[in-house]
């Protein structure tokens, strides 16, 4: 046994299959891993919450960003990622993105994915926030994720690969050696098993996507409750740089209390000329920024929020009427959509925007080849910190991350051996529950939405020591009712049930505690992380990274890095963590227990 040894308190597996790799997630990050693999030979399994479909991909509005335009070159693509990841991205990563993503996104077309063209047969591209030259490429208008879905669902389906859909992952198994063997799941009744099983695998693919759903107000969809983030802290992996969540600008506001998904106003009707705006028609971005409406996104979110502080008001407005019926219609039909859904015409009146959580640039670390600092656990898409983001997404590199390292993990694996397609299949055995284990309390699922309520009121766009502090306290509160109730209900209150909803709401706060804790420690403001009480950046001192573990007693421990480099991952062999110790110690000299 590896990690923590902490698992979600769930039945035993009563099924399972075998495999060579295991994929969780069926956005584009998972479903390329899963066609990558099975063209090497692998016996692939996916393994997805919803439908195949139904991941955060199809919500991608804007496009995908790459060096595909005449003039463009991925120096300039590198140099401006550089600049929106304020200081912190590993220039390694980014290179390796910028000069392998334009042939990546022809392989996707290769796959079948249909982008927007001109009449002579090129590729029509676009700008979005951070970029100096048009290199979005996008389908149906704005709906570029809905197009990538289709094309890899399609080719997912034509390969006959095996998949295993409305499953929520529980946790990894690990073999003796502490390597991965694959994971436990749960099927809701309408896929190819039921109830808990597991599926056997010597190489885990975490495409698990993010995790919006922690915040009220979110453009992610409601799968998005950071599960792969849980799974792999509870294993004893590294995450890091959770504290730098992306707020999106431009959100429809439809109300103060309004929670939930909402709709998105993708940053490319920015990129086609639309302004920002106060109620008075004052365009406000003019002067902070040499480009103006289309600075990165936490230089955008930054200033609408204070606009909107000093005005008193609860959003600003997105002004294109200028654009026409016709080029709405065509253009931005998606979006035109929801805009008239909600009583509002961008045609004829201003949009009201507000920003809301969008992405987490953070997440479980990897090295170049996804590999995590458990050995055969993989990590790519939204769930993974490559180092690319950095403090801050720059728009649009999302899919190309998830396509880059997608195909940089299935090589991985083809090549080095966690997995042997010319074996014998084993036969199966049900897994063992390992000594040591540490069940999980599970949180009730009424518990969310006052979770969700305690990071946007205090770990929002705007942040402070003050707030931070607060939203601490008051998640630590969630957890010890959760410790203090028990199976008998001789305590405070009735543990909550394993299930779905319970298991999501246990990961939901397991993810908004490590989020706080680092949030705290980081005491200045950088990219997507603004502090109002340390407003400057402060690269003396914070030009790093926070790499955070889980103790088996569930208590996060932050280690800050030496550089702004990441240190290696090295995924070897861990030896099992004694009882109520960090499962990775950090150095002497920076231990950090909140």
């Amino acid at each position: 046994m590896t990690g923590t040894g902490i698992r979600l308190t769930a039945p035993a597996p009563g099924w399972a299959i075998d495999a060579d790799v295991v994929v969780v997630g069926s956005g584009v990050a998972g479903l390329t891993a899963a066609l990558r693999c099975t063209a090497a030979g692998l016996r692939t399994v996916v393994v997805t919450k919803a439908r195949l479909d139904d991941g955060s991909t199809r919500w991608a509005q804007g496009g995908i960003a790459a060096a595909l335009g005449e003039g463009d070159t991925p120096e300039q693509h590198l140099a401006d990622t550089l600049v929106a990841g304020a200081g912190l991205c590993d220039e390694e990563a980014v290179r390796t993105l910028v000069t392998e993503g334009p042939a990546a996104v022809r392989r996707l077309i290769g796959t079948g994915a249909h982008f927007d063209t001109s009449a002579t047969g090129e590729l029509q591209l676009t700008r979005e926030g951070g970029h100096h030259r048009r290199r979005i490429a996008h389908a149906g208008g704005d709906a570029t994720g809905v197009e990538i879905s289709r094309a890899l669902v399609e080719a997912v389906r034509a390969a006959a690969l095996r998949t295993v859909e409305n499953a929520l992952v529980l946790d990894l198994l690990t073999d003796e050696h502490g390597r991965t063997s694959g994971v436990t799941l749960h099927v809701m009744g309408e896929g190819q098993h039921d109830g808990v099983g597991a599926v056997h695998a010597p190489a885990v693919i975490l495409a698990t996507g993010g995790m919006g759903q922690v915040f009220s107000a979110t453009t992610n969809p409601a799968v998005s409750t950071g599960d792969g983030v849980a799974l792999a802290l509870r294993a004893g992996a590294e995450v890091s740089d959770l504290e730098f969540v992306q707020f999106h600008p431009t959100v429809l506001f439809l109300g103060s209390g309004a929670e939930g998904q909402q709709p998105l106003v993708s940053e490319a009707v920015r990129g086609e000329g639309a302004h920002l705006v106060d109620a008075d028609g004052v365009r406000f971005m003019l002067g902070q920024h040499e480009l103006a409406e289309l600075a990165p996104r936490d230089i955008v979110a930054k200033a609408i929020m204070r606009r909107m502080r000093e005005q008193g008001a609860e959003h600003m407005y997105l002004d294109a009427r200028h654009f026409g019926a016709a080029m709405w219609e065509t253009r931005f039909p998606t979006i035109l959509a929801a805009c008239r859904a909600h009583g509002i015409d961008p045609v004829t009146e201003p949009v009201p925007v507000a920003p809301a959580a969008h992405y987490a640039s953070g997440g479980v670390r990897t090295d170049l080849r996804g590999r995590t600092t458990v050995p055969g656990l993989y990590a790519c898409g939204e769930v993974a910190c490559t180092g690319v983001h950095g403090a801050n997404r720059l728009a649009s590199n999302s899919l190309l991350e998830g396509l880059v390292f997608a195909e940089r993990i299935a090589a991985d694996i083809a090549e080095g051996g966690t997995a042997d397609s010319t074996a014998a299949p084993t036969p199966t055995v049900l897994p063992a529950e390992p000594a040591g284990t540490v069940l999980l309390p599970l949180i009730a699922p009424e518990a969310r939405a006052g979770i969700q309520r305690i990071m946007s009121e205090g770990v929002g766009v705007l942040r402070s020591a003050g707030s931070l502090g607060t939203a601490a306290a008051a998640l630590e509160s969630v957890y010890e009712q959760a410790q203090d109730q028990d199976q008998d209900g001789c305590g405070p209150g009735k543990a909550a049930v394993p299930g779905v909803e319970s298991w999501e709401t246990s990961n939901l706060l397991c993810v908004a505690r490590v989020l706080v804790a680092a949030a705290l420690e980081r005491e200045e403001t950088r990219g997507c992380h603004w502090r109002e009480d340390r407003p400057d950046r402060d690269d003396a001192d914070w030009a790093r990274h926070l790499v955070i573990t889980l103790t088996p007693d569930r208590q996060p421990v932050l280690r800050r890095t030496a550089t702004a480099a990441f240190p290696p991952v090295d995924p070897g062999p861990v030896a099992p963590a004694a009882a109520g110790r960090p499962a990775t110690p950090p150095p002497a000299d920076a231990p950090r227990e909140p």
